[in-house]
């Protein structure tokens, strides 16, 4: 069987090192281009056509969101891998909309690193099962979101925002710079709980990250006013 051709992405060498050896390990993988940010990656992918795009979200130049979004520009047949420490609501659903094959922690075992490469190599979506859950649980409340709706937040544009009272008090944590771990601790919730709460937040105000949600916050004088 022919090897799976990689392009791995990491701005930390010590970690890229490590994963190049646990995947080279296997026989079954060919990591045959490493780049330490975003532009490195699609040049690679450009220059050696790569069957899969191992890459991480948070490093300089460009992140590894917006790499898979401009990817199939570069290479259309490469397939993205998102590897992140990362599990929060934006980043998860934001690597989804932007065109990413599939999304795994950094923390996850080595048979299932393995796995999710093999599967995105075949042309199917593969999201660890702690990611999954985000996800499967944030689309399900946006459409069966039972919470009743306290009241009608109408922004200096004249657009409607239906938030619960949970939704704003999250919102408020959030606009105060609360992690979704801190604001957990604070309401006593799970942190799944807060991220889907978070979700359905950024899909009601139309944002798709927390920089995006706060600066539309600071759009709305009423909402702003209530929150801070």
């Amino acid at each position: 069987m022919s090897q799976i051709s990689v392009v791995l992405t990491d701005d930390h060498v010590v970690v890229r090192n490590g994963i190049k050896l646990l995947l080279e390990n296997s026989h079954e993988i060919n990591v045959i281009g490493e780049g330490a940010n975003g532009q490195e990656a699609l040049e690679l992918c450009k220059e050696l056509k790569p069957d899969v795009l191992v890459i991480d979200i948070r490093m300089p130049v460009m992140n590894g969101i917006m790499a898979a979004s401009k990817i199939k520009e570069y290479s259309s047949t490469t397939k993205v891998l998102i590897l992140s420490m990362h599990d929060d609501a934006e980043y998860i659903l934001d690597a989804a909309e932007k065109g990413a094959s599939g999304y795994l922690l950094k923390d996850s075992s080595s048979d299932e690193f393995l796995k999710a490469i093999k599967t995105v190599h075949e042309g199917k979506k593969y999201f660890s099962g702690d990611i999954s859950k985000v996800l499967v649980e944030g689309y399900l409340n946006m459409k069966h979101n039972t919470e009743p709706v306290t009241e009608t937040v109408t922004t200096d544009t004249s657009a409607n925002i239906d938030l619960t009272k949970r939704e704003k008090e999250i919102l408020k944590y959030v606009v105060h710079g609360k992690s979704s771990k801190e604001i957990a601790g604070i309401l006593n919730k799970s942190v799944r709980t807060v991220e889907t709460h978070r979700f359905n937040i950024m899909k009601k105000m139309e944002v798709k990250s927390a920089v995006e949600l706060i600066a539309k916050v600071n759009e709305i004088a009423s909402l702003k006013a209530e929150l801070l």
